[in-house]
């Protein structure tokens, strides 16, 4: 028996001819090997490929969403932050001026206590050093919780802090002259409760000669 010679696959014969080894597979396999080739190309890589002008604005628009996001973010916080300022001023402003009500009914009482000290009268040593004592502690009790006297004799008159109720005309002390307290105002803490009520020097109308002219 003589051996034949079999022909390799991709072997050229005669005539420029080829023959394939036949390796058992089909073509359905050779197109499953396709499929699987391009199922484990990433997509992001494929659409890079295919289109790198969209991969850009992709990246740009991720971009500008952080962006955006991290605006928003920084917004709130500093809203949060006047927001909890805020509450802390209103309620530190709240707790100084709680009492204004009650001080303005106990002013009247100080005023009472002031006139009676400042009459003379009758009544014994003893009696008045009571008042006193008496005035002298409840004056205390209200400086404690941030109550202090305004007005005084001799100072400039502020409509901020005084009201007029009299004017007296005069060329002994300068015009807008406090010349007299007749009550006195108070502040609770920084807040005006109560202006005081004073007595204002004016300047007195100028003489006039008997030409008519001014002297």
């Amino acid at each position: 028996m003589t051996d034949e010679k079999q022909p390799n696959a991709m072997e050229p014969l005669a005539g420029d001819e080829y023959v394939l080894e036949d390796t058992g597979e089909t073509l359905d396999d050779f197109q499953f090997d396709d499929q699987l080739d391009a199922s484990n190309e990433s997509p992001v890589t494929a659409a890079s490929q295919a289109n790198p002008a969209a991969e850009a604005v992709g990246e740009e628009a991720l971009r500008e969403e952080i962006r955006s996001l991290k605006d928003q973010y920084l917004r709130k916080l500093a809203d949060f932050d006047n927001f909890r300022k805020r509450s802390e001023r209103e309620k530190v402003d709240y707790f100084r001026h709680a009492l204004a009500d009650v001080v303005r009914e106990i002013l009247p009482v100080i005023d009472n206590f002031e006139r009676a000290l400042a009459s003379p009268g009758d009544a014994g040593e003893d009696f008045r050093r009571g008042v006193e004592l008496i005035y002298k502690q409840l004056a205390e009790v209200l400086q404690k919780s941030g109550v202090r006297a305004v007005g005084e004799a001799a100072e400039h008159f502020d409509p901020t802090i005084h009201e007029a109720v009299l004017r007296e005309e005069t060329s002994e002390v300068p015009p807008h002259t406090v010349m007299d307290v007749l009550q006195k105002g108070y502040f609770l803490n920084d807040r005006l409760i109560r202006p005081a009520m004073v007595r204002v020097s004016v300047e007195p109308p100028t003489p006039v000669d008997e030409e008519g002219g001014s002297s």
